[in-house]
């Protein structure tokens, strides 16, 4: 189909609500989108001069035919538009991804329901609870629930007619009081189903309703003085109130929340959903989305929500957005259609802002994990590199890493030193020195700030260190900071400091240290570059210290000259042994006319006793 049979084909499409394909020459699905009205949404694609982003510009190349499917309202779209995106996987269409397959709880839809773990979502009429992102999380709950509540762990088809034709016969765990024994009919299903329903409370994170009814309970049983039951009830309650204690408080409030988030590396972003249920972090779960470059930040949010939501059975009344949706109204039919009503919050003070930002900080986590591990697939790159861009959250892979430090004795010699990592192992040819030209007198501040700015005053990018460690703490990094920011090189640059003496690691515009774990491979790479930066400066500080030893000393004495001296520091080793040496020692070395020389320099006295060795 050419262009101008397309456009009139697309002027001729129906303006009520229903999903679009784009197919291109081949045709294979490129993208499914719903919308409101397909005729206006449709021919948005093919308006000349119409603002776009990067990836709808490439999708409209390569448009070469559009079809339709109907529906009655919007939130249908929606459901069609999910169903579509999942069977083609279109090219252009954002896609959450999981890097793992996560465990569910499963509650089963039968007359005596069973509640296990399961990786597999049928459609039974089974009620699944999670993902869940822990399976020793999924083990601990499971355990808790079986030591609360006497459920069956058979897999027993446990019908009415069955259980009267007494077709089962109990097992171990009636015996010791694990099971009610169902099986046999002991327990009534209305009965079984009460503890089914608390089950189900708890799973869902509503713990307070179940201590509640427990409680009544318990105390009712007392007053009939049924005491040995009421004790079972009372043990039930004790574990459920050390289960609910473990689970993280996050606000204070008892309303049921759900609290999402995006964090962006490069071309890959992260979805994170925080399920929060009377206050409690209940639950958490990511979608890693790649090569999204192009999508804006709330097109990525917009379809993360309906992705979402179209798989859950459990909509809270209210949703915390980082940011506002590109078109509420959308996800807002569909609540109406779900019949719930929903509040979209963006919140920006506050403790609903505070749990955004505790979403935020997790999806960040997570993505840099994420890439991390797939980095690792690369063994052209040591885990060291990997682990300090995910620990100190580089923005780039501190593939160049440049370390200085200074080196002096009291204000002389002041030496400083650079030495460079290349992807985690020392490139000593790129290893630098540099002597003070404007320090004066002990000032580590001074002498860090003339070295930076001699190092970044003439410099092109292709140097440009990925990460830049200095030696020191806060004093340090903020002379290092005002040197970058005067010369404008502050921008792109990634600065720390690791200070010695608890090996904190401080970063610019945070006044609290960053604490690495001792074992880890990123401080130890900060730490190899750091002793090799303080060994290079030293050993070069020692160098100039010997000569002005050599030069002030030895040198300075009438008739010795560079070469006697340098002999007499090899044979003796060092000036303070020069001094010490007999008149005959220094004789057998350099002769005895420099011999007299050097003992005189070094003597008052002129005619030493025991000047000559026993002949």
């Amino acid at each position: 189909m050419d262009r101008e049979e397309l456009l009139q084909k697309v002027s001729r499409l129906p303006t009520s609500p229903g999903v679009y394909l784009h197919r291109n020459s081949a045709g294979v699905i490129l993208y499914v989108g719903k919308a409101k009205n397909l005729r206006a949404r449709v021919k948005s694609y093919f308006q000349e001069g119409r603002p776009a982003d990067a990836k709808t510009r490439a999708l409209q190349k390569h448009i070469a035919d559009v079809d339709v499917i109907l529906t009655d309202t919007e939130p249908e779209a929606l459901l069609l538009e999910n169903t579509l995106i999942k069977e083609h996987r279109p090219k252009y269409n954002i896609l959450l991804r999981d890097d793992k397959t996560y465990p569910y709880i499963c509650v089963t839809a039968e007359p005596f329901p069973r509640i296990f773990k399961t990786r597999r979502l049928l459609r039974d009429g089974s009620t699944y609870y999670g993902p869940y992102s822990d399976g020793t999380y999924v083990h601990y709950v499971l355990k808790t629930l079986r030591s609360l509540f006497p459920l069956r762990s058979c897999d027993l088809a446990l019908t009415t007619d069955a259980i009267a034709a007494g077709r089962f016969k109990v097992c171990l765990d009636y015996h010791i009081k694990k099971c009610e024994g169902p099986c046999e009919g002991y327990v009534s299903q209305a009965a079984y189903n009460v503890h089914i329903k608390h089950a189900m409370s708890i799973l869902s994170g509503r713990t307070r309703v179940v201590e509640q009814q427990l409680e009544q309970h318990m105390h009712a049983l007392a007053t009939q003085l049924r005491f040995e039951d009421a004790e079972v009830i009372r043990r039930r309650l004790e574990k459920l109130r050390e289960y609910s204690a473990k689970q993280k408080v996050v606000s204070s409030d008892d309303i049921d929340r759900d609290v999402f988030a995006i964090a962006r590396i490069g071309p890959t972003a992260c979805a994170t959903v925080l399920e929060v249920r009377e206050g409690r972090l209940v639950g958490k779960r990511q979608f890693m989305i790649p090569r999204c470059e192009d999508i804006s930040d709330a097109d990525l949010l917009e379809s993360t929500l309906e992705q979402w939501y179209l798989e859950r059975t459990e909509i809270p009344r209210e949703i915390l957005l980082p940011w506002e949706l590109p078109d509420p109204d959308i996800m807002q039919s569909f609540f109406a259609h779900r019949g719930i009503k929903v509040d979209l919050g963006v919140p920006r003070i506050g403790d609903k802002r505070k749990l955004v930002q505790l979403a935020l900080t997790n999806a960040d986590l997570e993505l840099r994990e994420y890439l991390l591990r797939a980095a690792q697939k690369d063994q052209s790159l040591p885990r060291a590199v990997l682990s300090l861009q995910r620990d100190l959250r580089l923005q780039k892979m501190p593939r160049r890493i440049e370390c200085y430090d200074n080196s002096h004795m009291q204000g002389s010699e002041y030496v400083s030193s650079r030495v460079v990592f290349i992807d985690g192992k020392p490139r000593k040819s790129e290893y630098r020195r540099y002597k003070m030209q404007s320090v004066e007198y002990n000032n580590d501040f001074e002498a860090m700030k003339e070295v930076l700015k001699r190092r970044f005053a003439h410099t092109d990018d292709s140097d440009t260190p990925d990460l830049l460690v200095i030696d020191g703490g806060k004093g340090q990094l903020s002379a290092a900071m005002s040197v970058l920011r005067e010369l404008g090189r502050d921008g792109g640059l990634a600065v720390v400091a690791l200070a010695k003496r608890l090996e904190e690691v401080f970063v610019p515009d945070q006044s609290d240290p960053i604490i690495l774990p001792r074992t880890s491979s990123s401080l130890r790479l900060l730490q190899q570059a750091r002793d090799e930066a303080h060994r290079f400066a030293v050993q070069y500080h020692r160098t100039l210290r010997s000569k002005r030893t050599l030069q002030t000393e030895l040198t300075q004495i009438p008739g010795i000259g560079t070469k006697t001296a340098e002999h007499l520091l090899i044979h003796f080793g060092s000036v303070e042994r020069v001094r010490e040496a007999t008149l005959g020692d220094l004789e057998q070395c350099v002769g005895l006319s420099r011999a007299e020389s050097v003992y005189h320099y070094f003597h008052d006295d002129t005619t030493p006793a025991n000047s000559h060795p026993a002949s």
